[in-house]
């Protein structure tokens, strides 16, 4: 059995050892039971495969300094974190050594166990806040270097309730927060009214992605302005100062079925100090409008409500 030298002692691999390159270990694969005394405590981390869940072997990573990356771990173990204690399988840590992410569940999806499976194996959890606690069934708990609350992610089709800066709203998918605890973002579990600089809109992506809860479709600044918020049923029309007007609209496309259905598209406003800046697509603004001397005015955008809230399911 080969072995490597790191600052947690000589660790017992087996099969390749991937390098940074000067020469540090970046990633390898743990074939002894072993400890690794972490900000969280000693740890073991995974060396054997057990069932169709973990039928392959992740690697034990390590950043540049030798502090260790990610972890997955031999058996789910309760760890003791910022947020409260949390069971875990896998565990990352930032390169100051302190606790990353917390993924209480780390299956190996596959054609022989699906997201369905893993799903229901989570069990509610009970974590720490800003804004209270929190009981959900959570993919990943995040925090920053410094040992605050980052995000939540959540499974899908778990829901809150978030204390918004303008009252309590359902939550899907994530939340996140600023280092000193206010409230940076979540998605929208259903249509939502916002207040915005251009009037309000109701917010909800039914297209959004939650593979991780910091980055989330409404978006608020530390003062708990919204700065960003995403839109399938809120029009918004533009009087200029030059007197000319501009409407911009969430777009539609063909449904991902091949129906020739129309689905809707988000439309995504983002507000700087002096500026709205409306998009449908990433790199493609529709529209950059001043804030200063124009009249914003908004209006349902009536096709949406003719389209469920969730992503329709093609027929097999």
């Amino acid at each position: 059995m080969d072995t490597i030298s790191s600052r947690y002692g000589q660790l017992p691999v087996d099969g390749p050892v991937d390098l940074h390159p000067d020469g540090q270990v970046r990633a390898a694969y743990v074939a002894g039971p072993v400890h690794l005394v972490t900000s969280l405590g000693r740890l073991t981390p995974q060396h054997t495969i057990d069932d169709t869940r973990r039928m392959t072997l992740p690697p034990l990573t390590f950043y540049k300094n030798g502090q260790v990356r990610s972890l997955p771990l031999e058996t789910r173990t309760v760890i003791a974190t910022p947020a409260g204690e949390v069971p875990a399988e896998l565990v990352t840590f930032h390169e100051n050594g302190t606790v990353a992410r917390v993924f209480p569940l780390n299956g190996k999806l596959s054609g022989y166990w699906t997201e369905a499976d893993e799903a229901r194996m989570a069990e509610p959890l009970t974590v720490t806040t800003p804004l209270g606690p929190v009981t959900a069934r959570i993919v990943a708990v995040a925090f920053d270097p410094l040992g605050g609350l980052r995000s939540l992610t959540l499974w899908p089709e778990e829901e809150v309730t978030v204390r918004a800066p303008f009252g309590n709203a359902p939550a899907r998918m994530g939340l996140s927060f600023y280092e000193d605890g206010a409230l940076r973002s979540f998605e929208p579990a259903r249509p939502l009214e916002v207040p915005t600089p251009v009037g309000p809109v109701w917010a909800f992506d039914p297209d959004a992605v939650g593979v991780s809860g910091d980055d989330n479709s409404l978006v608020f600044s530390p003062a708990g302005e919204v700065v960003r918020v995403a839109t399938v049923r809120t029009a918004v029309s533009a009087r200029l100062p030059d007197g000319t007007r501009q409407v911009v609209t969430p777009g539609s496309r063909e449904s991902l079925c091949g129906d020739s259905e129309l689905e809707p598209v988000a439309l995504v406003l983002e507000f700087s100090p002096d500026t709205v800046t409306a998009r449908t697509q990433p790199k493609k603004p529709l529209a950059r409008l001043p804030l200063a001397g124009t009249a914003f005015t908004t209006r349902p955008h009536i096709t949406a409500f003719a389209t469920p809230l969730t992503p329709r399911r093609c027929a097999g």
